[in-house]
């Protein structure tokens, strides 16, 4: 996970490449809910940084180079789609078509996660950086700025772009490993 980037844009087919991908991950049923808001450039990620990271709160923000990011794609997933998807004759037996809250674990979610981790993946392969981070108490305001309509659930922000050399890591990235041993079960618990 990258926190600081070069504001140098990324090339306009790379980018293309990595959305379609992203958008190619498996999908529960081939509902193919998710969405993506791109803001490319510095006016539309600003559009994002201004609501989210409102200026009067950037002095004390650990990492600044990430404002200069590029690209951010909002993750969207829409449940409604799923639950129509699961609702069609093939899929209706299962009963997760009724409501949301028939789905112990929501798909959607799980597929928009998909869709980061291909998005991750793509950036990395291309030679450039990329961060994952969620809008936490700020979804709302970000929400009403870029227009997502009801009924989406915000899986998470990717920024993307060229890295630039930090010295600095995040206090989690020395958090050691979990012995495989310990996580993996062959066979059964």
């Amino acid at each position: 996970m990258v926190r600081a980037f070069r504001p140098d844009p990324i090339d306009g087919t790379v980018l293309d490449r990595l959305l379609s991908d992203a958008l190619r991950a498996p999908s529960a049923g081939n509902s193919q809910g998710t969405e993506l808001i791109v803001l490319v450039g510095p006016e539309e990620t600003a559009r994002y940084w201004d609501v989210a990271l409102p200026p009067e709160r950037r002095g004390s923000f650990a990492w600044p180079d990430l404002l200069t990011a590029p690209v951010l794609v909002v993750v969207l997933a829409d449940p409604q789609r799923y639950l129509d998807r699961y609702a069609e004759s093939d899929k209706a037996a299962t009963g997760l078509g009724d409501s949301a809250g028939s789905w112990r674990t929501p798909y959607w979610l799980v597929d928009g996660g998909m869709a980061v981790h291909t998005l991750l993946l793509g950036a990395v392969d291309a030679g450039l950086g990329a961060l994952l981070f969620g809008l936490f108490a700020r979804e709302e305001a970000v929400r009403a700025a870029l227009g997502v309509p009801e009924g989406r659930d915000v899986v998470g922000v990717v920024a993307l772009g060229h890295p630039l050399p930090s010295s600095r890591r995040g206090r989690s990235a020395e958090r050691p490993r979990r012995p495989t041993d310990d996580v993996i079960h062959r066979g059964g618990w």
